[in-house]
């Protein structure tokens, strides 16, 4: 049935509430009530959707990694174009890099096999290995340690707000395109395309 009717919305408007919540307070200190309340529902009505607040954060989780996906788009023969849009996306949407964040912090040592992280993960490792097979990308590289190396230069600004101060009163340049361009940089010079014969 494609027709939304009133308990798509408020399920749409837990999820929304769900996501603000998160992205503030981490998995252990959001509150249900808290999302309930600002979805303009009951905690019972919550729990009719998502069965547990972890239920809820996995599911919003999930939802902003395929957003994430969608807009930064993993280009294996551009691995600096797309660390460019990685950055532009959190230092865009610093509430977006948290909430992901929480879940590394507070969830299990072991992703999930079976959860969109991991799958999303083993997408873009294959991803890499095939522009490795096709000569766009050095083989020599192990693609976990590509992938582990390109997403923290990309997300380093964003996941150290105090290196963030510092560079904008030390830094040389202390605009936000400056650091832009030092990932771009550094992800080129790490990661150049493979010279093909």
């Amino acid at each position: 049935m494609t027709d939304r009717g009133p308990a798509d919305s408020t399920r749409d408007r837990i999820v929304t509430a769900a996501k603000a919540e998160f992205s503030r307070h981490g998995i252990a200190g959001a509150r249900v009530d808290r999302i309930a309340r600002e979805a303009r529902t009951s905690k019972e009505r919550v729990y009719a959707y998502f069965r547990s607040k972890e239920a809820l954060y996995a599911f919003v989780a999930g939802q902003e990694l395929t957003v994430m996906a969608e807009a930064t788009r993993m280009d294996p023969t551009d691995l600096p174009g797309y660390a460019g849009r990685v950055f532009d996306y959190f230092t865009g949407h610093p509430e977006h890099y948290r909430l992901l964040a929480w879940g590394r912090l507070e969830l299990s040592e072991t992703p999930d096999a079976e959860g969109p992280t991991w799958a999303a993960m083993t997408r873009k490792l294959e991803q890499l290995r095939e522009a490795q097979r096709a000569g766009h990308l050095d083989p020599a590289w192990d693609p976990v340690d590509i992938l582990s190396l390109v997403s923290q230069i990309t997300m380093s600004w964003v996941g150290q707000p105090e290196v963030a101060q510092l560079s904008a009163r030390q830094a040389r340049d202390p605009g936000t395109q400056a650091r832009r361009a030092a990932v771009v940089k550094a992800v080129r010079l790490l990661f150049p395309p493979a010279l093909t014969p």
